[in-house]
């Protein structure tokens, strides 16, 4: 596995949850965000293949620890922090973990810096 490199800087961005995106969390305590499927082929989906307009994504127990900890004044080493607090067994995978899943909702637009 290809180790990333990270700057300083990025372990002091701060990100918060958008705004827009609906979300709430379970009965089974697990957050579940919602994602409203947009644009052209999306339409065409919905409309000849009966598909949702909303899809209803169900976070495992990190994402939703991580989730509830990005409350817009935690940076990532301070989520770090927190997720190795709650996931002691697991610190040396964390940071990637961590990392990995970031990107993943700043890409979808479901967090912003």
């Amino acid at each position: 596995m290809k180790k990333r490199k990270l700057s300083a800087n990025y372990m002091d961005l701060v990100f918060s949850k958008n705004a827009e995106i609906q979300w709430r969390v379970k009965e089974d305590g697990f957050v579940e965000v919602d994602m409203e499927n947009k644009g052209f082929f999306n339409s065409l989906a919905q409309k000849f293949f009966h598909r949702p307009r909303v899809s209803h994504i169900a976070l495992d127990k990190y994402g939703t620890t991580l989730w509830l900890a990005l409350d817009g004044t935690a940076s990532v080493n301070d989520l770090l922090a927190k997720m190795n607090e709650a996931f002691p067994a697991e610190t040396d995978k964390m940071l990637n973990r961590l990392v990995q899943f970031l990107t993943t909702l700043e890409t979808w637009k479901f967090i912003q810096r």
